[in-house]
């Protein structure tokens, strides 16, 4: 009988350690789930697709959620006046005008000061965190024809029998940046003789950035003159293309985020997805999902395995009033485009 009873003490002990680890984990997950979820409010002027991408990953990797509200770039300083947000993400002409205005407080951290000085404002109040540049995006079957390969922007104006795929400077601003910018690093009239020898080689003046990469990687134009990022993807997608950076320098988007001025006590969590920005981790997320852009941050091994070390960027970052910019643009219309 004594024998019995032990087994089903035996029993009883084992059925009632199966019970506890059974429930434990559950009361766990109860008490996890009921940690509040931090929240962040966002201004943004980049696409949709891609700051949920950036959110959705951010909030699983470290239970904040970013509330992301796009805006277009010309209503983003009002809406931030009117009803400020935690922080912004945007490119650096917005922020460099957010920061004019004292609407940006000054970070610094570990991260954010390895970034070269050419990628952030000279006060730590906005940080570029990726960017993207004008490149050459050559076809392979044509380049295999070439005893000289077009390096810069005045090679390109002045080659013989190519056709040549381009975004119009009105549809995109990655376009007319680079107008901008070569104007404001080659003064107008260089600026304005290339882009009189390029036009005659035009195949087609696209409305999206993208066309022209597909024009080339599908043999309707010989070179195109494209963001990377496109680029990138198509060639991820196994398009016969080669990157070609002009030696005499190029343009640039630089996107990056400003951590918002608010009466409130500084947020440690604004400056934690600032410098998250910054990491792999941000850009394998970008990458998984086909979107390519170039890290500032030379600590992150998206940076160390970029293979564009000849990369040149044009060195003044002119800043044209939108007066100014529409002039330019009608000129280009006038005597180039219509000419």
């Amino acid at each position: 009988m004594r024998r019995y009873t032990i087994l089903l003490l035996t029993g009883f002990m084992l059925i009632l350690a199966v019970v506890a680890g059974a429930t434990f984990p559950t009361d766990a997950d109860k008490k996890i789930s009921k940690v509040p979820m931090q929240e962040l409010s966002a201004y943004t002027t980049l696409p949709p697709e891609i700051v949920t991408i950036l959110a959705e990953t951010y909030e699983k990797e470290n239970h904040v959620r970013i509330n992301f509200s796009p805006v277009v770039p010309n209503e983003l300083i009002q809406n931030l006046r009117e009803k400020p947000a935690d922080l912004i993400l945007t490119d650096s002409n917005i922020l460099t005008t957010a920061a004019d205005l004292n609407l940006l407080t000054p970070y610094i951290s570990e991260t954010n000061d390895a970034v070269k000085n050419k990628f952030k404002d000279n006060h730590d109040r906005w940080i570029g965190v990726w960017y993207d540049p004008i490149i050459f995006c050559i076809n392979k079957d044509y380049l295999r024809k070439l005893y000289n390969i077009p390096s810069t922007w005045e090679e390109l104006a002045a080659a013989k029998n190519v056709r040549i795929g381009i975004t119009d400077f009105l549809a995109a601003d990655a376009s007319s940046n680079l107008m901008f910018q070569m104007i404001g690093n080659l003064g107008d009239e260089k600026t304005y003789e290339i882009l009189s020898g390029i036009h005659p080689k035009v195949v087609q003046y696209a409305k999206f950035l993208s066309n022209p990469v597909l024009q080339t990687g599908m043999g309707e134009a010989d070179i195109s003159i494209a963001v990377e990022s496109e680029t990138l993807r198509y060639m991820q997608n196994h398009y016969p293309l080669k990157i070609i950076y002009p030696e005499d320098g190029t343009a640039c988007i630089i996107t990056g985020v400003g951590i918002v001025t608010t009466d409130k006590k500084k947020n440690p969590a604004a400056a934690n997805f600032a410098d998250w920005l910054l990491s792999d981790d941000a850009q394998i997320s970008l990458q998984k999902n086909g979107f390519y852009f170039l890290s500032t941050n030379p600590q992150t091994l998206a940076y160390k395995t970029f293979a564009g070390k000849n990369l040149v960027l044009f060195q003044n970052s002119p800043r044209f009033t939108e007066q100014q910019r529409h002039e330019f643009l009608d000129r280009w219309v006038k005597t180039v485009r219509f000419n």
